[in-house]
């Protein structure tokens, strides 16, 4: 049923939540997981910088890779095969454009609890990317999320 699960993580607790439910799904389905962190820029948000000025991608890269091993570090995956990608861009953005260009049947990922109306004034990714995806999305929330 649902054979490759996009995981979005930004190293929150929310997201790694969001990999532990992901993996506990994908066991039994014996599902291949996509771990995915997307590098964010100031580009993204259409911001030039001045006088040649740019923010060094490998920074921005060292960051992802930091958090995709760090959300695979807290966890034994055991059999389930997980392939990494990191992606530069707005987050909300990425992720609707990665699931629009590969073939996900489920996208797992984290809350951070702000609600409908806060989430829409802060920019939620989690209800972009559920108003906006065009495979099933599950929100994984925790404890804490509910008491925001």
């Amino acid at each position: 049923m649902f054979k490759t699960i996009l995981v979005p993580t930004d190293g929150s607790d929310s997201a790694k939540h969001a990999f532990l439910t992901a993996l506990t799904l994908a066991k039994p389905l014996k599902s291949r997981i996509i771990l995915m962190h997307v590098m964010f820029t100031p580009e993204a948000l259409g911001y030039k910088l001045s006088s040649g000025t740019t923010v060094p991608q490998e920074e921005i890269s060292i960051y992802g890779k930091e958090s995709l091993t760090a959300t695979l570090a807290q966890v034994d995956v055991g059999s389930i095969p997980i392939e990494q990608k990191l992606k530069p861009g707005h987050p909300a953005a990425a992720i609707i454009h990665e699931i629009e260009n590969e073939n996900y049947d489920l996208v797992v990922m984290g809350s951070r609890g702000y609600g409908p109306v806060m989430g829409s004034l802060l920019g939620s990714v989690s209800q972009r990317v559920l108003m906006k995806a065009s495979c099933p999305v599950l929100i994984v929330k925790t404890k804490e999320d509910a008491q925001v």
